[in-house]
């Protein structure tokens, strides 16, 4: 492929919420994309970001896979997330990948994937040793903690006023915004200057949940709590329990001058995705201007 070729892009889960993020920037570079999802009640939302056709299939089956792999130059690829056997599954799509006779393969795996105690990290490394394998040209993402994670506990912080996670509210963590890592991975795919290369992928900042909390109670006008949430008593050790002793002692960090450098501009903010998070909440919550007392618009 050379820059001014489009290649036919595979977008594996497609219809998901980090996936589906590439398809508005495949779409805007005018690429042609397959978007792979295994739910078919998911092609709508596929089409409607961007998703020109859609192979519905599963990542286990060699069958569906080499169909949705048929005349495809390019694939996209994220694990779905507490993908059982991840390591078994990502090397299977790389051999598929590699036997469809696909040229470029871009693998968004995570940050320090050398981390021995984070499991979830380590299993990309079977998956990376595959790529880098293939003999396909390659680009390996590493994004660090995603900002669309706050997404699933913002209705509980409007409510309660308190921002909770069951690790230290003093270790600290640097994040990034994955629409600026699908940006990155459509440059990878449509581009040759990410060609057979790895990327820490991370923006400004490496905030405790004190931090946090305090931004968000600057974008919403009111005191926002931080603490430390425990397992109910009684309940089964969860299999994310090494992540959490992990994280409660050590944190995530990273550094944010590769995505700079890439995007050629600043990395989005985690205000600015607060901001956003605060004005799609039905209209109820108002974004306090900036600089403005948090008690602004406390009600």
């Amino acid at each position: 492929m050379t820059t001014t070729q489009k290649p036919f892009v595979l977008a594996v889960g497609a219809g998901g919420q980090f996936a589906s993020l590439i398809l508005p920037e495949l779409k805007r570079r005018g690429v042609r994309v397959r978007g792979l999802v295994r739910d078919p009640a998911r092609a709508a939302h596929a089409r409607s970001l961007g998703a020109a056709e859609i192979a519905v299939g599963d990542l286990g089956d060699g069958a569906s896979m080499a169909a949705a792999l048929e005349g495809i130059e390019a694939v996209f690829y994220i694990a779905p997330a507490a993908l059982p056997d991840e390591a078994a599954v990502g090397r299977a799509v790389v051999g598929a990948a590699k036997e469809a006779g696909v040229r470029r393969f871009v693998f968004s795996s995570l940050i320090h994937p050398t981390l021995g105690e984070l499991p979830h990290h380590t299993a990309k490394i079977p998956v990376e040793d595959a790529v880098l394998n293939s003999g396909m040209e390659f680009c390996l993402l590493h994004p660090t903690m995603f900002f669309q994670n706050f997404a699933r506990s913002w209705p509980s912080v409007l409510e309660t006023g308190v921002l909770a996670e069951p690790w230290s509210t003093e270790t600290r963590f640097t994040r990034v915004d994955y629409r600026d890592v699908a940006e990155v991975a459509a440059i990878a795919l449509t581009e040759e200057r990410l060609v057979n290369g790895t990327f820490e992928l991370c923006a400004e900042g490496n905030l405790d949940r004190g931090d946090v909390a305090a931004l968000i109670g600057e974008v919403l006008g009111r005191p926002i709590r931080a603490e430390k949430s425990h397992a109910p008593p009684g309940s089964k050790p969860s299999p994310l329990q090494p992540m959490l002793d992990w994280y409660d002692a050590h944190g995530l960090l990273g550094n944010p001058l590769t995505l700079r450098a890439i995007l050629g501009r600043e990395p989005r903010t985690l205000r600015a995705y607060f901001e956003e998070l605060a004005q799609a909440s039905h209209g109820d919550v108002r974004v306090a201007p900036r600089g403005a007392p948090r008690e602004a618009l406390a009600t």
